[in-house]
């Protein structure tokens, strides 16, 4: 029998819901994305319906921990690699 479910946040952007149901999972976490939005149809729906993320009740207080910590820069890349804009390249 599967465990059960509790929903964390609700969100208006599925984009947003997306990003948060990764960082979960790169902790560890399982997590799902529920919409009510008639399959894409009426993406509307979303200002009534919020985009849902869904952690087992176990993992919730661990889920949200990891959700409201600030970000901060991994030390082993160097900064400025990745996406360097300088016109001097």
């Amino acid at each position: 029998m599967g465990e059960a479910m509790v929903v964390i946040r609700e969100y208006v952007s599925e984009m947003e819901a997306l990003v948060a149901r990764s960082v979960l999972e790169a902790h560890q976490i399982p997590a799902v994305v529920l919409r009510d939005d008639a399959g894409g149809m009426l993406p509307a729906m979303r200002l009534i319906y919020p985009v849902r993320l869904a952690v087992r009740s176990a993992d919730a207080t661990q889920a949200l921990h990891i959700l409201d910590a600030p970000f901060e820069p991994d030390d082993d890349q160097p900064h400025g690699t990745a996406f360097d804009s300088s016109p001097n390249r």
